[in-house]
Formats: C-alpha cells, structure tokens, sequence
C-alpha cells in the first residue's frame, strides 16, 4: 500500500482464525441463560447461602417476571455447573452448594457490567433517600410505629437461618419506612432494595454481616423510637453501604477477571 506521502508501508496480515472470529455467526444469549447469570451474580454476592433453599420456580418467575419454563432452564444450568442440587420429595427444593465456581466471574461480569452505569445512579439514589427515611422516621414516629419497629427488630435478632433473616431485613427496613407516614417513600425504598438486589429484594449474607446489621438495626431503631433524627440519618448512610460495597467488591473483580 503507498501511503499519502508516496512510501511504500506494509500491512501485516490478518489470521484466518481472526477473520472466524471476528466474522462468526452472532450467538444470542437466551433468558435461561441471563436468569442463570443472575442467579450466579446473587449467590456470589451473598443474597442467597451455601445450605440455603432458593424461592420456589413459581417465586422466582413472579420475581423475576419470566415464565416457570425460563427457571427450570436456570436451575439446570446451575445444577450442572454445581452450583445448587435440586431434591425431590416433601422436603424438596433448590439449595445451594456453593457460593462461587469456574463460570461465576465470567456471570458477574454479563450481568453488572452492561448495566453499572444505572447501578452506580441507584446507588446513589439510595444513598440519599435512606437517610431521609431514617431521619424522618424520627420526626413523625407514633406509638405504634415504634411498637412495629421493636417487633421487626427482635425478629430479626431471633432469625434462625439466612431465609429467615432475609424476611425480617425486609420487615425491619418496611417497618422504619412506615414510620415517615408517606407511602410514596415506603414504596420507593422497596422498590430500590428490589433494583440493588438484582430483583431479589434480599441483602449480601454473611456472619460478619449479620453482626453489622444486628448493631445497626437496634441503632437504627434506639435514634428513631427516640427522635434523633440525626443520629438515625447517619446510622441509615453507613448501615446501606453494605449492600453498596459487596457490590462494588464483585463488580472490581468481574473487570479484573475480563
């Protein structure tokens, strides 16, 4: 090839194995294959346990809004790769083996990276509106809000396994949220615990974790039965950022690992 100024310049040449790759055949991923993905992202993360039964097929499809169809194709690949073993029987169900595996780096990757950008905007949006729940929690809670609150506190000091850990989070947070007397802020902290969660509306888990959200949650729950909506507000901050954390922990090393 001559160049503008009339040297001559060689054009090292293109493999016939790059030329195969660059030009096969697109392969589409299918919603099996992105619920297991999901499904793998959330294990890593903490949502749900080595021992733990996963939600039913009917749970996760109405969850995730996908068909039964699409779960089972989910929870096969899974079962395959060891991740989860599926029993039959009256005791019956998903449970999960093991918290990470040869494919997981790869599955964080597909399913935080194409969206981080959106992640990184609800986590910020979560960081400003949990705090202004907590504060003002503080300021309009009622007697009964803070009988509700102590109830969701001891359940979740009470939890005897990670599922039941998971449900008293939930209530605990539904529970300070409810105190503010605005279904709008009640609604929207649900919503973006379910966005953060990859749809599961569930917590990373681990013991240390645990211990964490035991002191945070009865801190939580001591500043807003006592209406110290500064203190509440600086808890709820520092007590989200778990979540936020493990997230970016997993999302740091899917690009490593890319």
């Amino acid at each position: 090839m001559t160049s503008r100024r009339g040297a001559v310049v060689d054009l090292p040449l293109v493999s016939d194995a790059l030329v195969a790759e660059l030009f096969a055949p697109l392969r589409l991923r299918n919603a099996g294959e992105h619920v297991a993905d999901r499904l793998m992202t959330a294990i890593a993360l903490g949502e749900f346990v080595p021992g733990q039964r996963l939600p039913t097929e009917r749970e996760l499809a109405a969850t995730l809004a996908v068909s039964r169809t699409t779960i089972r194709e989910a929870i096969s690949r899974l079962a395959a790769t060891g991740y989860v073993a599926v029993r039959r029987g009256r005791h019956g169900g998903t449970f999960v083996l093991a918290d990470t595996g040869p494919e997981s780096d790869e599955a964080i990757r597909r399913t935080l990276v194409p969206g981080w950008a959106q992640l990184e905007r609800l986590l910020d949006l979560r960081t400003l509106l949990e705090p202004l729940i907590a504060r003002t929690a503080a300021e309009r809670r009622t007697v009964e809000d803070c009988g509700h609150i102590r109830a969701a506190l001891d359940q979740y000091r009470d939890a005897s396994d990670r599922e039941a850990s998971s449900r008293a989070d939930g209530a605990f947070h539904a529970s300070v949220a409810q105190a503010t007397g605005n279904p709008y802020l009640v609604d929207l902290s649900d919503r973006i615990r379910q966005a953060v969660s990859l749809g599961f509306r569930a917590e990373p888990y681990t013991p240390a974790i645990r211990q964490r959200a035991i002191i945070e949650h009865t801190q939580i729950a001591e500043a807003v039965i006592g209406g110290d909506a500064d203190a509440a507000a600086d808890i709820g901050r520092r007590h989200f950022a778990l979540t936020e954390d493990r997230l970016r922990e997993l999302y740091q090393r899917a690009q490593a690992s890319a």
